[in-house]
């Protein structure tokens, strides 16, 4: 994060939980710019056949441009985490960092991500938890009292994912890690609340107003984050029944097979 004040980059430290073969398949859901991949090139086998993949053509774009002078296998692809156009246990990992929470239909997600991991797979998941920018929405709230700046943590958190993930996993563990982020610049500040949505424009510029008095007086808006990662494992000895419709029909094309039950996915 461009303000904070670790000197342990998040990208390393997501990586650093990372505990996988040397040969080993892995899908990115939600790869963004793929700064886990380019924070951590240094440090990814030779072996690993990694696809990168993203609702976005532009991100997946960026990224593939990023690393493709890495000299190592990724692979890109556009892809709905709740329609993987993939077989059943092709993947060593599935990797969803900070996506989960913007999924629809979180239930079947999980399901395909199940689907796809091998036996003993696991899928890591970052999201943030109930103190994540704190002090940010507080500061936000004296300037509209009854605003909600959403994190994804009433959705997919740290406080309830393990909940919404213990219906597809045998294990799961989670990492936290609570940071700090020293903010000197008004237009950053100001740059995320307007990314919400949540201000009109005369808010935002009482907003920016307060921001600036804020830092002229302490030199600094100090913010509190917090984050982590769940690491959920699927059962070694699990081996997921073959699906109800084709890859053709995860991939949109409404193509079922013959005499294929419908397949419902309730809330947990």
């Amino acid at each position: 994060m461009r303000f904070s004040t670790d000197k342990y980059d998040w990208n390393r430290w997501v990586f650093d939980h990372f505990n996988l073969p040397a040969q080993s398949r892995i899908l990115e859901l939600g790869c963004g710019t793929a700064h886990l991949w380019t924070r951590n090139i240094d440090r990814v086998p030779e072996a690993w056949d990694v696809t990168l993949s993203d609702l976005s053509t532009g991100m997946l774009r960026e990224a593939q441009g990023s690393l493709c002078q890495s000299h190592r296998h990724f692979e890109f692809e556009i892809i709905d985490a709740q329609s993987i156009p993939s077989n059943d246990e092709t993947f060593h990992a599935v990797i969803a960092n900070h996506v989960l929470y913007h999924v629809a239909d979180r239930p079947r997600a999980l399901s395909e991500i199940r689907r796809v991991l091998k036996p003993g797979g696991c899928l890591y998941a970052a999201t943030n938890g109930q103190g994540h920018l704190r002090e940010l929405r507080e500061l936000v709230m004296r300037v509209k009292p009854d605003v909600y700046l959403d994190t994804g943590t009433d959705r997919f958190g740290l406080d309830n994912g393990s909940e919404q993930l213990s219906r597809w996993f045998s294990k799961i563990d989670v990492h936290h890690r609570q940071g700090r982020l020293a903010v000197t610049e008004v237009d950053a500040l100001v740059a995320y609340v307007q990314s919400t949505r949540r201000l009109d424009q005369g808010q935002l510029a009482e907003f920016e107003k307060l921001a600036e008095k804020e830092i002229a007086l302490h030199g600094v808006v100090q913010i509190g984050t917090d984050a982590g990662m769940f690491e959920a494992h699927k059962d070694a000895l699990d081996s997921t029944p073959s699906p109800q419709v084709s890859i053709d029909q995860r991939r949109g094309k409404r193509n079922e097979r013959p005499g294929a039950a419908p397949v419902h996915h309730d809330d947990p």
